[in-house]
C-alpha cells in the first residue's frame, strides 16, 4: 500500500483516515498492553471490530520485537483505511528482523514474525533514513 487513503463522507467530502500514533519508550514493555488497548479503542470508534483480536496480537508482536531487540524507542502508527487496517512499528536500528522458525525447545521466542506472516494479509519491512519500519495489513478489519 502506498499513501493512506482518506475516507469520504456521504457528501463526497474527504475525511482524514483515523489514526493512532504512539511513541514507545525504550524497553518499556508496559507499552505492549497499552498499544493493544489503544488499537482496540481506535477500531471500536470506527466500527472495525472484526479481526480485532488478530490485530491486537500482531501489534503486540511488532511492539515487543521493537522494544526487546533494539534497546531503543519506537513509534507505533495504526491507520484505519476504507479496506482495512495498517499497523507499522518504526524503530531506529537498521538491523532487519529475520523470519525464523522457533526452536522446538523454546516456547516463548522466535514465533512473532511467523505469526505476522501467517495471519496478516500483507506484511513487510521498510528501511528508512535511520532504522526500519515493520508493518502489517489486515483487509476488512
Amino acid at each position: 500500500m502506498g499513501a493512506v487513503e482518506d475516507w469520504t463522507d456521504s457528501d463526497g467530502d474527504r475525511i482524514p483516515a483515523p489514526q493512532l500514533r504512539r511513541r514507545l519508550g525504550r524497553r518499556d514493555l508496559r507499552a505492549v498492553s497499552d498499544a493493544r488497548r489503544a488499537l482496540r479503542e481506535l477500531l471500536g470508534q470506527w466500527g472495525r471490530t472484526a479481526g480485532c483480536d488478530v490485530a491486537e496480537l500482531l501489534t503486540s508482536e511488532l511492539v515487543t520485537n521493537a522494544l526487546v531487540h533494539t534497546d531503543r524507542e519506537a513509534v507505533l502508527t495504526a491507520t484505519v483505511w476504507p479496506r482495512g487496517l495498517r499497523v507499522e512499528v518504526r524503530d531506529f536500528v537498521g538491523r532487519r528482523p529475520r523470519l525464523r522458525a522457533s526452536d522446538a525447545g523454546d516456547d516463548t521466542h522466535g514465533r512473532g514474525l511467523m505469526l505476522v506472516q501467517s495471519l496478516a494479509d500483507a506484511w513487510g519491512v521498510r528501511s528508512h533514513g535511520v532504522g526500519k519500519a515493520v508493518w502489517f495489513e489486515l483487509h476488512g478489519a
